[in-house]
């Protein structure tokens, strides 16, 4: 069940485009909250309303520094999507390579094959 709630939180923020951006940003380095809000024209508020929920999903740390408070990139929620989607991708491919097979030794369709259908000027008569 925490697998589940740390991926529902992981890809809710990666669905949003401002906290897309704001992971895009630190993946080059810890940045102020200033300096994660410039390039997007959102008040100070608004991003730290975004901050709260990357750092709630744990995908980012935030620490004060004297009068400014810094975020870094924590990859580890990542890391556990990236498994997640990793698992499933080579399910499909493992079940796309048993349909081809099935399809081969049932005389399916070759590729080298073309059909009236295919062509784009139209069935010949």
């Amino acid at each position: 069940m925490v697998q589940k709630d740390t991926l529902d939180r992981v890809f809710a923020c990666l669905a949003d485009p401002v906290r897309r951006g704001v992971l895009i940003r630190l993946g080059d380095g810890p940045a102020s909250v200033g300096e994660l809000t410039e390039p997007t024209g959102m008040t100070l508020t608004g991003m730290t309303k975004h901050l709260r929920v990357l750092e709630d999903a744990g995908l980012i740390v935030t620490e004060k520094v004297g009068r400014t408070r810094m975020c870094r990139l924590a990859t580890a929620p990542l890391d556990e999507a990236m498994a997640w989607i990793a698992f499933y991708q080579r399910l499909w491919a493992r079940r796309l390579d048993g349909l081809d097979v099935f399809l081969t030794l049932r005389g399916g369709p070759q590729q080298d094959e073309t059909h009236p259908s295919d062509d784009p000027k139209g069935p010949r008569e």
